[in-house]
């Protein structure tokens, strides 16, 4: 097991930074608004040559009863329980001030190794704050810059050692293992979206067994795209809880702004995309509009129909959401529509199965023969309508891609064949070798078939 690393200190200091210039990526979200950080964001890190899980954790307050802010210490003291080693930061442009003291007697008394580092220490207005730092009793504080990676030197030295002092197996230490691994070994990237206050979070929360995601009444919760680690029938899965999506026209510039981005960075990184819906108020425009960019992003859909709990003639209503799908959203024909209840926590092995359903489709290879049966038998049933009393020929198909599955033919007078007969070939594909619910990518060649032997050639 590597050492897990958590960063905490008040709002604002800068712990996301701090934690993007250690992974050497821009995971978290970061903005001048304090409170950004909600949910806390696990990343594996190589700090010097030591594997990490670094933390980063929302800003510790002292909080009203029932607020989100309540809600977020909660998170962070889970993270701050579950860490081997705790990085205390302070800002000494700020100087410290009580909740920097009452948040270092609460790191002190965790009984785990603590490093204090004092950020924004960009010039020497930044002296006396730094100086201040050494009131806390953590020992010398380390003066760094995470905006400017200036001073990480002595902090990675430092967090190097306290990390292996902690590992408790040799094997977290060493080279990358595991790098340039096939995919087959790699967790399955499954992202959660949908509109604000569809019940994503909860829904996470539900699959993983436990409190994991910042839940409640209020939408738009979740900003940050969050990743957690689950294993269902023998596969790794790594599933993104995701920010509600709005109507473009009414993101507003700032955190919500930056939560949009980070939700469609999940949807274009994924495998495969849960869709969640409310079933009390379906397929409204930004749904569709949702299924739509899914589908152009060539990711594998499913659709899950949260509070079926609330819903009444459960049979009726789900046949009447299948045929509404099916006229909606076309270019996915077939799509997976699974009612769930996240609160109830019912309907989850039938989503997490349609999950595994859906990517090995995603994933399907057919063979180069198959198709061209198919192809040939497509056009005795159906020919390819006459352009100017000239025939179309479909000589020869393959498939050179699937993720999803990508289809090339080539034909005489390619662009020439009409769009409608391309809509019947794909239709037929789908229908044939049950590709159902995954994008299908068909494109034609001018040529003949580029495997059939030419003159002079063997």
């Amino acid at each position: 097991m590597v050492a897990k690393i958590a960063i905490m200190g008040r709002p604002n200091v800068g712990k996301s930074t701090l934690f993007n210039r250690l992974t050497g990526k821009r995971l978290a979200l970061v903005h001048e608004k304090p409170g950004l950080t909600r949910d806390r964001r696990e990343a594996d890190a190589k700090i010097g040559s030591i594997k990490v899980q670094l933390v980063d954790t929302a800003g510790l307050e002292d909080p009203a009863k029932g607020t989100i802010e309540e809600r977020m210490r909660g998170q962070t003291e889970a993270a701050l329980a579950e860490a081997d080693v705790l990085l205390f930061l302070i800002d000494a442009r700020a100087g410290l001030v009580p909740a920097d003291e009452a948040f270092a007697e609460m790191a002190r008394t965790s009984g785990k190794p603590v490093i204090l580092a004092a950020n924004k220490c960009e010039g020497r207005a930044t002296q006396s704050g730094l100086y201040e730092a050494f009131s806390l009793g953590m020992g010398d504080p380390f003066p760094i810059s995470a905006e400017h990676g200036t001073g990480l030197g002595d902090l990675v030295d430092a967090l190097e050692q306290a990390s292996a002092d902690h590992s408790e197996c040799e094997g977290s230490q060493g080279d990358d293992e595991g790098e340039g691994a096939d995919d087959s070994d790699r967790p399955m990237r499954v992202a959660i979206v949908g509109r604000p206050n569809a019940g994503k979070s909860t829904l996470v929360n539900a699959i993983l067994g436990e409190e994991r995601m910042i839940t409640g009444p209020e939408a738009g919760i979740t900003r940050d795209s969050i990743a957690v680690e689950l294993s269902w029938k023998g596969r790794d899965i790594r599933l993104f809880d995701t920010a509600g999506l709005r109507r473009k026209a009414k993101v507003k510039a700032g955190p919500e702004y930056l939560s949009v981005g980070d939700a469609l960075r999940a949807i274009q990184f994924a495998e495969v995309v849960v869709l969640l819906i409310d079933a009390l108020v379906p397929f409204e425009k930004q749904d569709l509009q949702i299924a739509s960019l899914v589908e152009r992003e060539g990711r594998a859909l499913v659709i899950a129909v949260n509070k079926w709990d609330l819903v009444s003639g459960k049979n009726e209503r789900l046949k009447e959401l299948q045929r509404e799908i099916e006229r909606l959203v076309p270019q996915v024909k077939g799509v997976h529509l699974i009612p769930v209840s996240a609160i109830k926590q019912n309907g989850l092995p039938a989503l997490m199965d349609g999950v595994l359903d859906i990517y090995e489709i995603w994933n399907r290879r057919i063979p180069t023969a198959a198709l061209n049966r198919w192809l040939y038998d497509a056009q005795e049933r159906h020919p390819p309508p006459a352009v100017s009393g000239k025939r179309i020929r479909l000589r020869f198909m393959t498939q050179p891609n699937a993720r999803p599955p990508t289809f090339i033919v080539f034909a005489s007078r390619a662009e020439k064949l009409p769009e409608s007969y391309r809509r019947f070939l794909v239709q037929g594909l789908r229908t044939k070798f049950e590709l159902p619910a995954v994008p299908i990518r068909l494109t034609f060649r001018q040529g003949k078939n580029p495997y059939a032997p030419t003159r002079g050639r063997p």
